[in-house]
């Protein structure tokens, strides 16, 4: 058996006393553009403090806990910054262990493809459950002796997202994926057991949704089963060292065990994370304890949702966009601030984004997105036209029910009138 870990508290190991130190982090999402304007800026600076922090902590390892990418076809920005890194990491600590897995939104294959090249340098990448040509699992990619100061330290299971596709069946079972995810960690667990020493440590890297956990309010979705399954904590037995784990963007540990940890995205992946506290985890292990310190990633890049409380009206937005300060660089400075507008309106306003920008002009930060907080009844199309399909209602009776969901009154009638014109267009086959 594993041997079971000590208390855990936020305080460093001494560092001659720690048998491996490592750094946790996940959800690069390398390649993300928000509302339009890519991140590439952000990414390299966090990068670039990403590898002086493991010079500073003399750390012996590097895990990420999947979404390297942020789609599965990443554009040439986010390659180059992921082989930079890499190149880099190499150059500057060639001891340094480095494991990766791939996360949901990363193509295994595209992260596998290139595992001949650097499994050369010693860059341990696991993109897909492996697996050898008689379906069993490929235990010697999943699992990874991790060495320090030149002596073998401590053991990674090196496990990316699991699909429904890479369960055995589990039976009888209450919940098939849940304990096929566990069959899974099982098996590999069992043979760390079979490879390790008395006293060396065993990691577990993860890129899942557990229970009990909070997700970013508009950057996350739910994964495995249907989008909605939740693995419960004891996937990750207690005498388990620490489990690495992605896929949440806010930091928190789970279930209450300070050693089952999301380090959370590097950068804010939307607006909802404005206020989020970004960080990456420092982990001292020796073969007793396990410690766990979280280190706050530098915001290169301010962003800021005005107002703080919520949308407020136009007259009120435009007097808080005119206080903001003044720009004193040029309008390319990639550390200018990103802005969300937040704006009540009673009605739809034609000219807001010109107000806005007006109000904006000479300020130093760049709008991103308006959102636009409307009146309405909140009826949905179907509560308001019962047993009625689109079929049988006029493209106008369309209109006025969603006018009716959104907003107070009778639409206008300049509205109705274009609205009409672009129903004649259309039907006559002709361009709007």
């Amino acid at each position: 058996m594993l041997p079971k870990r000590g208390a855990e508290d936020a305080g460093p190991i001494p560092l001659g006393a720690t048998t491996m130190r490592l750094i946790h982090t996940a959800d690069w999402h390398l390649g993300h553009v928000l509302h339009d304007h890519p991140r590439t800026f952000e990414h390299e600076r966090f990068l670039a403090w990403l590898l002086d922090l493991v010079e500073s902590e003399r750390a012996d390892a590097l895990v990420v806990a999947g979404d390297v990418f942020d789609v599965a076809n990443p554009p040439t920005s986010a390659l180059d910054a992921w082989f930079g890194f890499l190149a880099s990491s190499r150059a500057r600590f060639p001891r340094l262990e480095l494991v990766v897995v791939g996360g949901n939104h990363d193509s295994p294959s595209r992260l596998d493809v290139t595992n001949p090249l650097l499994a050369a340098f010693r860059i341990h990448v696991v993109g897909g459950l492996p697996r050898r040509p008689d379906r069993s699992l490929d235990l010697d990619r999943l699992v990874v002796p991790l060495e320090a100061d030149g002596r073998r330290a401590a053991w990674c299971v090196a496990m990316p997202f699991l699909r429904p596709s890479d369960l055995p069946v589990v039976a009888p079972a209450a919940d098939p994926l849940v304990e096929g995810v566990r069959a899974v960690y099982a098996e590999a667990l069992e043979a760390v057991r079979a490879r390790r020493r008395a006293g060396e440590p065993v990691v577990a890297l993860g890129h899942c949704y557990m229970t009990g956990t909070r997700l970013s309010e508009l950057s996350e979705r739910r994964i495995l089963g249907g989008n909605q399954h939740a693995l419960p904590v004891d996937v990750f037995p207690d005498d388990l060292a620490y489990a690495a784990l992605g896929h949440l963007h806010l930091a928190q540990a789970v279930g209450g065990r300070e050693t089952v940890r999301y380090s959370g995205s590097p950068i804010p992946l939307s607006f909802s994370e404005t206020d989020y506290r970004h960080q990456v985890c420092v982990v001292d292990l020796t073969p007793d304890s396990t410690r766990v310190r979280s280190v706050p990633v530098p915001r290169a890049v301010p962003l800021l949702r005005l107002p703080e409380g919520g949308a407020a009206p136009l007259p009120d937005v435009r007097e808080r966009l005119r206080a903001l300060p003044a720009l004193d660089g040029p309008e390319s400075d990639p550390r200018r601030p990103l802005l969300e507008v937040r704006v009540r309106c009673d009605r739809p306003e034609p000219n807001l984004r010109r107000e806005v920008e007006e109000a904006l002009a000479g300020r130093a930060p760049r709008l991103l997105r308006i959102g636009v907080e409307l009146p309405g009844d909140a009826r949905a199309l179907a509560e308001a036209a019962p047993g009625a399909t689109l079929r049988d209602l006029s493209p106008e009776h369309v209109l006025r029910l969603r006018w009716a969901r959104d907003h107070e009154g009778e639409p206008p009638a300049e509205l109705l009138a274009a609205f009409s014109e672009l129903v004649e267009s259309v039907s006559r086959g002709e361009a709007p």
